[in-house]
């Protein structure tokens, strides 16, 4: 710390770094998997389906002991870097052996590493800033997280396409080696590993911080249903998009799908600043409220649209949305477990259940396109947003504690 008891400018700087490597990571191989194993091993759609869902389903399994074990350890950056560690060997492991057998192996390792990292990142943020800087810091971590998203999608597809397919899990292992240069140029002193769980200086003996005490919190069962209904309405959006663009669009469609990512990802980032910035001053529910609106009002435009340019413009209330989001859920389960010492778990049982929400919605909203139609498929999601936002409003009241905004 610095002699006047903020973190230092070296783990601040580490952290922005560790946030954009992160999402290159992250973000680097799993949209290009699929087109590796089809198009340079010749796969069929089974198996390139199975080594697909391996990675998620490794996650959502492991989400919520990976919350307990941050929780409990004082090696957060050892930890991180074995994850890291693990996604640079299974992405080598990819390139190097093309049978099924060790590319579903490797898969599996890289989301069941994967399950650590956002919270670990959480988890140290909490640690570094506290209570009182992390509105602002989570803003921050989500610009560079962004950004991050557009370089990896930007470069893998140069990697791809200029040198070779088989280039871009080369280039997410040696990523994830750099990444882990930068979580150790965080310093150990900068982390208050109890505050990095929950805890607070006033969390005095005789509180129950058991997780069942937690989940008794009918403010936070209220907010796990709103957010998991929020993400059940929003995962088949895009992919209903694109299908629908792929009937009306011909060979324009990739890239017309290409830019409903770019344009979301681009106004995800000054959004997520904005939010980060104005939680503090605004509190939580106004801003989070803002991107529960945007997402029926997202799933109607969809259904009543057909051009292919007015389908990429409503993809900034997609931006909006879940620039929001990556900031607010952070600061508001930092809220609603503040003394606990279950910051981490809890984060960890939400993902789960958020998880599983979206991996339930491609298949209901399959289901009802094929019974009615692609805008009925999208009205229904719009219904199930309205839930969410009716939820969150009746039932969430604000969380943070905020500076009032001045009446003049």
């Amino acid at each position: 710390m610095t002699p006047d008891g903020r973190p230092a400018a070296r783990s601040l700087i580490a952290l922005d770094w560790t946030n954009f490597l992160l999402a290159d990571v992250q973000g680097g191989i799993a949209p290009f998997l699929s087109i590796y194993l089809l198009s340079s091993l010749n796969w069929q759609p089974g198996m390139i389906g199975l080594a697909v869902s391996v990675a998620g389903a490794a996650t959502l399994l492991v989400q919520t002991p990976a919350g307990a074990l941050i929780d409990r350890v004082t090696w957060k950056r050892h930890l991180m870097a074995l994850a890291m560690l693990c996604i640079a060997g299974a992405s080598l492991v990819t390139a190097a052996f093309p049978g099924a057998a060790p590319i579903i192996a490797a898969q599996i390792v890289i989301g069941a590493a994967g399950a650590f990292l956002t919270p670990m990142i959480a988890a140290l943020t909490l640690g570094i800033v506290g209570y009182a800087g992390l509105s602002a810091r989570q803003g921050r971590n989500q610009v560079f997280n962004h950004i991050g998203n557009l370089f990896a999608a930007v470069s893998a597809g140069l990697v791809a396409y200029y040198i070779a397919r088989i280039g871009i899990f080369y280039m997410a292992a040696a990523t994830a080696l750099v990444c882990i240069c930068a979580i150790y140029g965080i310093r150990e002193r900068d982390i208050d590993h109890r505050r990095a769980r929950g805890f607070q200086a006033d969390s005095g003996a005789g509180v129950d911080t058991s997780l069942r005490a937690l989940m008794r919190d009918r403010r936070l069962l209220v907010y796990a249903g709103a957010v998991v209904l929020f993400h059940f309405a929003n995962a088949a959006m895009l992919p209903l998009i694109g299908q629908h663009l792929a009937a009306g669009a011909g060979h324009g469609a990739s890239l017309y799908m290409s830019a409903c990512i770019i344009v979301a990802q681009l106004v995800m980032i000054p959004m997520a600043a904005w939010s980060g910035r104005f939680a503090q001053s605004w509190g939580r529910r106004p801003i989070f409220l803002i991107a529960l609106v945007c997402l029926p009002v997202r799933g109607v435009l969809f259904a009543v649209g057909s051009d292919p340019y007015f389908l990429v413009s409503v993809q900034i209330l997609d931006g909006i949305a879940n620039g929001i989001f990556g900031v607010l859920n952070i600061l508001i389960i930092a809220d609603l477990t503040r003394g606990s010492g279950r910051y981490n778990v809890t984060q960890g049982v939400i993902a789960t259940a958020i998880g599983a929400g979206a991996a339930l919605s491609n298949f209901v909203a399959g289901w009802v396109v094929d019974a009615t139609s692609y805008a009925g498929g999208f009205f229904f999601l719009a219904a199930v947003a309205m839930i969410a936002l009716a939820l969150f409003y009746v039932g969430v009241p604000e969380t943070g504690r905020y500076e009032a905004r001045p009446t003049s």
